[in-house]
């Protein structure tokens, strides 16, 4: 007896799309067919191939940013959060002090 997994059919190697051309790219298909000697089929691929952007041609280039020695910390950097909540704190109490 046959699994499951043996029957299933698999589509992954093909697709079929209808695709609809204006009348001025199915010329351009039709006149590569014929000058090329290929089908309908390949003018189609060879066109998205050409048209689409390459794997590597997608990567960036690696930046290159300039860096500098900023010396030692100023201040502990174990508790750097913390540093960060007391000092917003300090600012708001500050702004509110001012203000009322």
């Amino acid at each position: 007896m046959q699994s499951r997994h043996q029957r299933i059919k698999r589509y992954d190697a093909l697709m079929r799309t209808t695709v609809t051309l204006d009348p001025d790219v199915e010329d351009l298909l039709r006149r590569a067919m014929r000058e090329r000697g290929i089908t309908f089929k390949q003018a189609i691929n060879d066109a998205i191939r050409r048209s689409a952007p390459q794997p590597s041609s997608r990567r960036r280039p690696q930046a290159d940013f300039p860096t500098f020695d900023m010396g030692e910390p100023l201040v502990d950097l174990t508790h750097a959060l913390r540093l960060a909540g007391e000092l917003e704190d300090a600012e708001r109490a500050r702004t509110y002090a001012e203000g009322s």
